[in-house]
């Protein structure tokens, strides 16, 4: 049976330095993508754009401004937000990409940066004095839809070891699990720090539903791309290249 998001390979190798190595195509638009976002909010600042393009569920039931729920996602309020995230959407999302593919990454990432937004509307919406804020709170970021691309890579590759904190060497399941216990702990205390802890909370969980999409064996379907994601990645290793008619400049290549 064909999988919705099937391996499709890219033409760069793994690398086994710092991070993933190169960006790849949907990593590279998301993330140029925030910057122009950021530096345009820095540079207008008398338009605040952040309260134009920031999520506000108040204004959006109120005054119909859905295009809020996608466009929070590209604002960021300060040079270490924009970072940490975009280095985060880097070190996790680049393998995840070369394995599903940019399209299947892309309808990921924003249903992950959606289900954040849900979140916080379901959240505000109950009668919790801890959860009143976040109706009318405005959140920016794209941390949502980041812990969801962290949560995908710890199903993928839960032994990969992630330095938690800068400082602990932590399995990736273990990091996940860690980093989703502070944001659902957070979430439930008023105020937060200024943090969106409920729209991390979200992401994860947005994610994870996304993921199952109704499998009946989640785990074997995981142990399935993860395997032949190995097989693709010994392929490029050894210089082994599938039969048939290749490109033009593949003529002088090997085949083994």
């Amino acid at each position: 049976m064909p999988s919705r998001y099937p391996y499709r390979p890219t033409a760069s190798n793994f690398s086994y330095s710092f991070g993933p190595g190169p960006m790849t195509p949907a990593i590279k638009g998301l993330i140029l993508a925030n910057i122009v976002a950021f530096v345009a909010t820095w540079v207008a600042q008398s338009a605040d754009l952040i309260g134009i393009f920031g999520l506000r569920w108040d204004l959006i039931i109120g005054r119909f401004e859905v295009w809020r729920i996608l466009t929070y996602l590209f604002m960021h309020g300060g040079l270490f937000h924009i970072l940490f995230n975009m280095l985060a959407l880097w070190m996790f999302g680049v393998e995840l990409e070369r394995m599903w593919g940019s399209r299947y990454f892309l309808k990921y990432y924003f249903v992950c940066g959606v289900g954040g937004a849900l979140t916080m509307l379901l959240l505000g919406l109950l009668p919790v004095p801890a959860f009143a804020s976040l109706y009318s709170a405005l959140t920016i970021g794209a941390s949502g839809a980041v812990y969801g691309i962290m949560l995908a890579f710890a199903l993928y590759f839960p032994n990969a070891p992630i330095i938690l904190f800068f400082v602990f060497p932590v399995p990736a399941r273990y990091a996940v699990m860690i980093m989703g216990g502070i944001a659902l702990l957070s979430s439930m205390e008023s105020g937060g720090g200024g943090v969106a802890h409920a729209a991390h909370l979200g992401g994860l969980v947005a994610g994870y539903l996304y993921l199952k999409g109704g499998r009946l064996n989640l785990a074997s379907e995981l142990q399935y791309r993860f395997l032949k994601w190995r097989i693709n990645r010994s392929r490029k290793r050894f210089d082994v290249y599938s039969g048939g008619r290749g490109r033009a400049d593949d003529v002088d290549r090997r085949v083994h």
